[in-house]
């Protein structure tokens, strides 16, 4: 009966199954997979540039917030995919355009950020980046044939610092259409709702639009990347330089990365999931993509990974013979942590996920117990001297694990009591060395299903 479950699933999936929603592939070994080229008619071109190496492509991030999420993961990796094929990457952080906020798909205007919470999300977002750079060229890169080029990382409030207003609107503004820029849906969308929108929003493209030409003159930067929802954006920035400069430059959209039921990966829909480790723990981003649906395991192996295809539908294939081991998940789920923090990072997330769903000993005894707590969402740290003889209800009573004598004693002999994941229900045990108290030096109470402490000896 199992081995029919698991075929007829296999079966689904295959019939399902929808790898990719790009419409142009550049390179189907890198997974150079796009929504949207503009112009589309130099798609080849474009790919003839793509397999002559070093051309020079950008992306932006606006500093929002203190930290990138997965939902931005899919620019960053396909930034990575470039620079793997020898070209020169720049990422351009918004110092500028993140003052003013870009308007699309937005139903209100953003909230305005103070210069002092843009500037550390500025070097918080900087770090990021070089993390995940310099984990991708540590963990990944082995088999290269040729050394990366580093990354350039600009923040574009160095170009507008001393840019003369008047200048700016005559130079560059001259070169913006009304009836286009009013056209654009977003901008529609927004005139017609009850908040409409200020001059600071709509004049962001002009600016999105400048540092593209900015790029261009002084690093010769021909491509930029973005979103699906960069598109409006980008083709503003395509038409500003073409005119300016009358050269051929080319604009690329990634897929919008959805789970199985739509939902979108990303802080404004709340279910973000943060590159930093200050926001989102390396634990926390593992689980997430553990817990991968298995109709959305093999399109995030592609777009999330570096495995070579044919490894990922032989991962696939093998996942699907035992689904219930999520076997592509926990591979997918390694690749993306070791990505965004490191070995150590690995390291910590397989030990927490031993120690909450294996309720491994060994996982345990190897973890402090601030880190214990922090992973037990805050359970409660109690710092005691060990004596020789304490029992298991003097142990109880002491960490405040129960207000009355009669509760600790009822409760332990009913089995709702447990040391180190094992169940104690004489109140007279006395605590071993090695046993009860792990040679971390921490114990870990639990009572009831939910109430954890953590008994640090000293």
């Amino acid at each position: 009966m199992n081995s029919l479950v698991r075929l007829c699933s296999f079966t689904r999936h295959l019939n399902a199954r929808r790898l990719h929603t790009a419409k142009y592939v550049l390179d189907a070994d890198n997974r150079q997979l796009y929504e949207d080229i503009f112009p589309d008619i130099y798609l080849d071109t474009i790919k003839k540039l793509w397999r002559k190496p070093p051309q020079c492509v950008y992306a932006g991030f606006d500093p929002t917030a203190e930290s990138l999420h997965i939902g931005n993961l899919l620019v960053l990796i396909n930034l990575l995919h470039w620079q793997r094929c020898g070209h020169q990457v720049i990422i351009l952080l918004g110092g500028a355009t993140g003052l003013i906020g870009d308007p699309s798909f937005r139903n209100s205007e953003r909230v305005e950020i103070e210069n002092i919470v843009l500037n550390e999300n500025l070097q918080s977002i900087n770090n990021n980046i070089k993390k995940i750079f310099r984990n991708h060229e540590r963990h990944f890169c082995k088999k290269l044939q040729h050394d990366l080029r580093p990354v350039t990382i600009l923040n574009n409030l160095d170009w507008y610092n001393n840019k003369n207003i008047i200048s700016f609107i005559r130079d560059v503004g001259k070169y913006f259409r009304m009836g286009t820029m009013l056209g654009r849906s977003s901008v529609q969308s927004r005139l017609q709702s009850d908040t409409g929108m200020s001059f600071t929003e709509f004049s962001y493209p002009l600016f999105q639009g400048y540092d593209w030409l900015h790029l261009q003159r002084t690093y010769n930067c021909s491509f930029q990347v973005g979103g699906q929802d960069q598109m409006g954006n980008i083709m503003t920035g395509y038409d500003l330089v073409t005119k300016y400069l009358d050269k051929q430059v080319y604009g690329l959209t990634l897929p919008l990365v959805t789970t199985e039921g739509g939902k979108k990966l990303g802080k404004s829909v709340g279910n973000a999931v943060w590159l930093s480790s200050s926001k989102s723990s390396s634990f926390q981003l593992y689980q997430y993509f553990v817990r991968t649906e298995d109709a959305d395991v093999e399109k995030f192996l592609h777009f999330f990974t570096f495995i070579p295809l044919h490894r990922i539908r032989e991962i696939v294939e093998d996942h699907f013979r035992n689904p219930e081991l999520r076997r592509a998940q926990k591979i997918l789920a390694e690749q993306v942590t070791l990505l965004i923090h490191g070995d150590e990072g690995l390291v910590a997330a397989k030990r927490a996920s031993a120690i909450l769903y294996e309720k491994s000993i060994d996982s345990l005894s190897r973890i402090n117990a601030d880190e214990l707590s922090q992973l037990l969402d805050g359970a409660t740290i109690v710092d005691l001297l060990p004596e020789p003889s304490l029992t298991v209800y003097e142990l109880a009573m002491r960490a405040n694990c129960f207000k009355w004598e009669s509760d600790a004693r009822r409760i332990i002999a009913a089995g709702g009591f447990s040391i180190n994941y094992q169940k104690i229900t004489n109140t007279e045990e006395v605590l071993v060395p090695g046993i009860h108290i792990m040679r971390n030096n921490v114990t870990l109470v639990r009572v009831g299903k939910k109430n954890y402490y953590v008994i640090r000896w000293t």
